[in-house]
């Protein structure tokens, strides 16, 4: 078993109806600072983009009722990553959830680096919804 933390902001939307918002892969370019720089595209293998050692393919958690955004990226140097991602409840809100995983070849200054790239990306995301930018449902089916 791998060592694990897990990092999340709050966000004062509706969390059925944030999800429905960002689940779609195309939105994480908007938030998510590697899939910005990655310029993803959808291709048969799944999204795609251009890495510093080859392709990267993510394969993305499907939609679902449960608020899961999972998502695995083959790097283009083999590795996979599996990146465990939800939006649950909380009170009247949402809770982002995203865990880290270190992996044994990881030092503390990567894991430490990884960390602060997610606490940016999850503000990042924050920052979007409050922005008005992405188009809301507040009354989820």
């Amino acid at each position: 078993m791998l060592p694990a933390r897990t990092y999340s902001i709050t966000i004062n939307r509706n969390w059925q109806a944030l999800y429905e918002a960002i689940w779609r892969p195309e939105t994480f370019s908007q938030w998510a600072s590697g899939l910005i720089e990655a310029d993803l595209r959808q291709s048969d293998e799944g999204w795609i983009a251009d890495g510093v050692d080859g392709p990267i393919i993510v394969h993305f958690t499907p939609y679902n009722a449960f608020g899961v955004m999972d998502h695995v990226v083959e790097t283009g140097n083999g590795q996979a990553v599996h990146v465990p991602l939800r939006v649950v409840q909380n009170g009247v809100g949402a809770e982002v959830m995203l865990t880290l995983f270190r992996k044994p070849e990881m030092t503390d200054e990567t894991f430490a680096r990884d960390a602060k790239w997610i606490a940016r990306d999850l503000r990042a995301l924050r920052d979007l919804v409050n922005s008005e930018r992405l188009f809301f449902n507040e009354q989820p089916q």
